[in-house]
């Protein structure tokens, strides 16, 4: 993904977050670039001084890019179930930074740790049960493998510690291009 669009992403996801905050309706995406056009999923971080403040994605391409960062981002601002009590505000607006990560098709593996710390994210569902951890949070983290499927099966997807060791759980791995706020 070129500059061009690459700064079309974050603009779409600033505007948006910028409405959902201040209790605007959200902007219609004003998408130009072709690579925007094109189904993919994507998830929208916010963070204010360094400390998260909302992070929710969607691995589905069932829309064009462009749709998905604004919901996405629109999500992160006012959904996000760990921050409905502390939401974002607008004072805090001026120290956002906004990082969008666009997502490749979902892989799954047979062996859990057939991925690369750093490279890969993970996504773990056994039945109604799912969670996911984006290729960043390895390298935030410093976990092992182990740690990482072990933290992800109980910290996200609400399963036992080493649920992503049972051959029920299926596990995915996945890649990103991150695009963050200078």
């Amino acid at each position: 993904m070129d500059e061009t669009a690459r700064s079309e992403l974050l603009t779409i996801a600033r505007q948006t977050v910028t409405a959902a905050v201040t209790n605007q309706p959200r902007p219609a995406p004003q998408a130009t670039h072709p690579d925007l056009e094109q189904p993919c999923g994507a998830f929208v971080t916010l963070r204010t001084s360094g400390r998260l403040r909302g992070c929710i994605g969607c691995f589905e391409a069932t829309q064009p890019l462009h749709d998905v960062v604004a919901e996405m981002a629109e999500s992160s601002a006012r959904r996000d179930p760990r921050f409905i009590f502390d939401p974002l505000r607008p004072e805090e607006l001026d120290d956002l930074t906004i990082e969008v990560s666009v997502l490749s098709p979902l892989e799954r593996i047979e062996d859990p740790l057939d991925f690369e710390l750093g490279r890969h994210g993970i996504y773990i569902k056994h039945g109604g049960a799912s969670g996911c951890f984006l290729p960043q949070v390895a390298e935030e983290t410093g976990w092992s493998k182990e740690e990482f499927l072990t933290q992800c099966a109980s910290g996200k997807a609400g399963l036992a510690p080493d649920a992503w060791k049972d051959p029920a759980t299926e596990v995915y791995r996945f890649t990103c291009q991150i695009i963050t706020e200078e």
